[in-house]
């Protein structure tokens, strides 16, 4: 069972989140409310609002408060992704143009600073624990702005460290997944042992799926998913060129960070690194650590009563092993 399946077996709560996300957002300023229609109806794969309403299930059920939290979860997800556009200079994101592209990097700036803004008022309108969700994604905001801070300072210089490449990957995906899951088992009023075992489960899940990304940009993800070499492009190190660098002797080792951060000048060195990559078994060696964090995901579970939403959200983690896009 994919994504995709588990989402429509979720299709009754689902529809309250996007209801409810598409009534928060509606501006009687055209340009706004247009733009927020469009990326509504783009969407994406809800994975973040699925967990959230899968945790709730797992816990004792959903309620009005979990599809609140659920919305808040994708409202913040695709701010962020507003705001990354600019970061970035990116001229599509899933196959079609960015508000960044058609309007303004300014403008992609303002519409994200509305959906964030939307999600607070998501979780204040909560019946319970508004304030106790409102710090879980305080701290999940702070995470993203120092993830990608630091992947700015070490990609200018492209010596990012293991150690520096976990904290980025937890900080800029995994704490919005882990927000998520707990979200949606406070909602349920889980005892603190299932939303321990769901925050591990969650950062494990997140971690791997970011591993799974940076494999997508040395092999592709499908036709509507990442193109090859945009994060090599940015001097972005991740886990398949650290896998790589780790079987070579110190000097190549510099030679090849060295490729690395000449490579806004230099468009062309992104084909050797990515050369050394694949010659190097790094994206072999990504995935395997990539199912680790699967494993321990899967795992965490355990402390879990047996429920549907229980092996939901087992398949949804082995999904994100073997997705494409």
């Amino acid at each position: 069972m994919d994504i995709l399946e588990i989402k429509a077996r979720l299709s009754g709560p689902m529809a309250q989140v996007d209801a409810l996300m598409e009534s928060v957002l509606h501006s009687d300023i055209r340009l706004l409310d247009a733009t927020n229609q469009s990326l509504l109806q783009q969407g994406g794969k809800q994975l973040r609002p699925i967990l959230t309403l899968l945790a709730a299930g797992a816990c004792g059920g959903v309620n009005a408060d979990t599809v609140r939290f659920a919305a808040a979860s994708e409202l913040i997800h695709n701010s962020t992704l507003l705001h990354d556009d600019v970061v970035d200079g990116a001229a599509t994101r899933r196959g079609r143009p960015t508000v960044m592209s058609i309007l303004s990097g300014p403008a992609s700036v303002l519409i994200g600073d509305y959906w964030l803004v939307k999600a607070i008022r998501c979780i204040l309108d909560a019946d319970r624990y508004s304030e106790r969700v409102v710090r879980l994604f305080a701290k999940t905001l702070s995470d993203l702005s120092e993830g990608e801070l630091l992947q700015m300072q070490r990609s200018s210089k492209a010596d990012t460290t293991r150690e520096d490449y976990f904290r980025i990957i937890y900080s800029k995906t995994a704490s919005l997944f882990e927000a998520s899951v707990l979200s949606g088992a406070v909602s349920a009023g889980a005892p603190e042992e299932w939303t321990a075992a769901l925050a591990a489960y969650a950062r494990n899940l997140g971690l791997a799926f970011q591993i799974k990304d940076d494999i997508f940009d040395y092999t592709g993800g499908g036709a509507l998913g990442k193109p090859v070499g945009i994060d090599l492009r940015e001097q972005k190190v991740t886990l398949p060129l650290l896998c790589a660098l780790e079987s070579v002797p110190e000097e190549e080792r510099l030679a090849v960070r060295a490729m690395v951060s000449q490579i806004s000048d230099m468009p062309d060195l992104a084909v050797r690194v990515r050369d050394f990559v694949l010659a190097h078994d790094g994206i072999a060696k990504a995935a395997a650590e990539m199912e680790k964090y699967i494993g321990e995901a899967v795992f965490s579970l355990e402390e879990l009563p047996q429920s549907e939403e229980k092996s939901y959200l087992a398949q949804l983690a082995r999904f994100v092993g073997e997705r494409t896009y």
